[in-house]
């Protein structure tokens, strides 16, 4: 095999897999089992060697289990533990245009952290979204970096999920032109989010990539075999585009097969109070493009931002706060305040029926953004120091997240009909 114990990573083919899985298992004098980008993972007792039922099923599953999954599945069969479920693989990202505000962070990135034991995570800084409009490209080489930088300082561990920026795994971008040729481009012109970017942007300026965008993002989910995809209202049209896409290739290149290449993806559903709006008008959901900073609170406000920002938000003039259908301002700040404190809504709700009005309130909520948000910016501004540490991160993560996109490029490759460098030739 190509890594040998001490080195980084396991081999990327199907063969090399299944070789360096039974490489661990008959050699005693291989005592630690590696796999990126979580190291080391497990040691291999000699009991193992006597497990012939475990290396038959652990050497199937190897061809298409997470490498971490795989060789954790082996370390508690052979203490005589159940070997663990295999976790579902859930794939997401941000764009790294604007600044990270609190509605990124409630909506996304923070469950994302709330749910790392749960999934096998793939978590990408999806700079190639970030161009379908006009952009500066000093801003989007900064913005990418900054948006890593802050993954790991939310609580993302890449000791248990996989960091990485899109671009940097090129799958991405050639499964998108050969999922092009898949999809109807009538498909495409009904999406929403097309059709108000283009009536805003106009015909003549608004770009292919916009069209495409949704495309890119099937690409995106599917190299990864992703069963589950967090989405929020505004994103479920794009996953639906996901799993027609997997389905018409499956049935236009996978019928004579046992499966298809491609995963359908399931939506994960986001918790009820992780919708952001802005601070502002409690109808409109907070936004990075939105010109008025002072409709967000973003993650790298100081103190006097978030107070100067939440003392000028939006209220209404309605005596007493308290949780209202037809009260959208109050029921976004407190919102905000049950996410910032850890309470539940029934405590938010009793706690604010103390409260004398508006002046009461919004001292004590943006003293609770400031404190939440405290331990968050003080790791991203250790990690900016620290800068190998950051590249360190990325290129794991990539390297990782390549090892599975490869493996499904080359799956759909094939199922196309393409050939591959090093196939045998045939008439």
């Amino acid at each position: 095999p190509r890594s040998l114990p001490g080195s980084r990573g396991l081999c990327t083919t199907r063969s090399g897999v299944v070789h360096r899985l039974m490489h661990a298992l008959l050699l005693t004098s291989m005592p630690l089992c590696y796999s990126r980008p979580l190291q080391p993972l497990c040691r291999l007792p000699s009991s193992m060697l006597s497990s012939r039922v475990l290396a038959s099923s652990m050497c199937a599953s190897a061809l298409d289990s997470p490498t971490s999954t795989l060789l954790g599945a082996v370390s508690g069969a052979a203490d005589g533990r159940a070997a663990p479920i295999v976790k579902k693989r859930v794939l997401s990202g941000v764009q790294p245009t604007g600044a990270i505000h609190l509605g990124n962070y409630l909506g996304a990135i923070r469950q994302w952290v709330q749910n790392q034991e749960a999934y096998d995570n793939y978590f990408c800084v999806v700079d190639l979204h970030a161009i379908t409009s006009p952009h500066v490209p000093k801003e989007l080489t900064t913005s990418t970096y900054r948006t890593a930088a802050l993954y790991l300082a939310s609580g993302i561990d890449p000791a248990r999920s996989r960091i990485f920026v899109q671009s940097h795994v090129t799958a991405h971008s050639e499964l998108t032109w050969l999922l092009n040729c898949v999809a109807p481009i009538g498909w495409l012109e009904r999406m929403i989010q097309y059709k108000e970017k283009s009536l805003k942007q106009g015909s003549e300026s608004v770009s292919v990539g916009l069209l495409d965008y949704p495309v890119l993002m099937a690409s995106d989910i599917l190299l990864y075999q992703a069963t589950h995809v967090p989405v929020g209202e505004d994103q479920r049209q794009h996953l639906e585009l996901t799993r027609d896409i997997a389905r018409r290739f499956n049935d236009q290149y996978c019928k004579k097969k046992k499966r298809g290449v491609f995963v359908e993806p399931e939506a994960l559903i986001l918790k009820s109070n992780a919708r952001v709006m802005s601070l502002q008008d409690g109808t409109a959901k907070m936004s990075k493009s939105a010109e008025n900073d002072a409709t967000r609170i973003n993650l790298l406000d100081t103190p006097d931002d978030i107070r100067r920002k939440i003392k000028k938000c939006k209220t209404d003039s309605v005596k007493g706060i308290c949780y209202d259908p037809e009260r959208p301002e109050a029921n976004n700040l407190l919102g905000i305040y049950e996410a910032m404190t850890g309470q539940t809504r029934e405590q938010v709700a009793a706690e604010a029926a103390t409260w004398v009005g508006w002046g009461t309130f919004k001292p004590l909520l943006a003293d609770a953004i400031i404190a939440h948000l405290e331990p968050v910016q003080k790791r991203y501004y250790e990690i900016v120091e620290d800068e190998t540490y950051l590249t360190s991160v990325l290129r794991d993560g990539a390297e990782a997240a390549e090892e599975v996109a490869s493996r499904t490029l080359e799956s759909t490759k094939r199922a196309m009909g393409f050939t591959l460098l090093g196939d045998k030739p045939t008439f």
